[in-house]
């Protein structure tokens, strides 16, 4: 059996939504130096909808990979839509992730919701802390 699925595979190859939107309304970045795996999501938001979502990571491929995936699951979604989208749901649409790597995809979904939890910011949108990574105290990955 092959390491990777061919989802995988293409989203590394492929990958959709690589770059950087200027004028985003939310930017989330984690990661951890040490294993290798920074994330940066921006999102582009109206209406409560998500309209553009990009990556910048630097990382493995199945880092590659979750992102691409990522942003291409919150593409259209409400905010809260995106909210909810799991690590699970992104290993799921990859068709799967060797255990080793499915950091991978819980970094993926925290860069949605640090992305999201930067637009409520500076909206002023109060919200509840708790639905979000706390990356200032974050004692396992010491995210950034």
């Amino acid at each position: 059996m092959a390491l990777y699925t061919d989802t995988v595979m293409d989203h590394f190859m492929h990958p959709r939504n690589v770059g950087e939107i200027a004028d985003a309304d939310g930017v989330g970045e984690v990661g951890n130096a040490k294993c290798g795996d920074i994330m940066k999501m921006y999102l582009k938001i109206k209406n409560n909808v998500i309209e553009d979502a990009k990556f910048e990571t630097f990382g493995c491929g199945s880092a590659i990979a979750s992102s691409s995936m990522a942003t291409e699951m919150v593409k259209g979604k409400t905010v809260d839509e995106a909210l909810a989208v799991t690590n699970r749901q992104v290993v799921d649409a990859l068709g799967g992730l060797p255990a080793h790597k499915l950091h991978c995809s819980v970094l993926a979904e925290e860069s949605i919701k640090a992305a999201v939890r930067d637009y409520y910011d500076k909206n002023g949108i109060a919200y509840d802390r708790s639905g979000f990574p706390d990356c200032e105290s974050c004692e396992g990955c010491h995210m950034v």
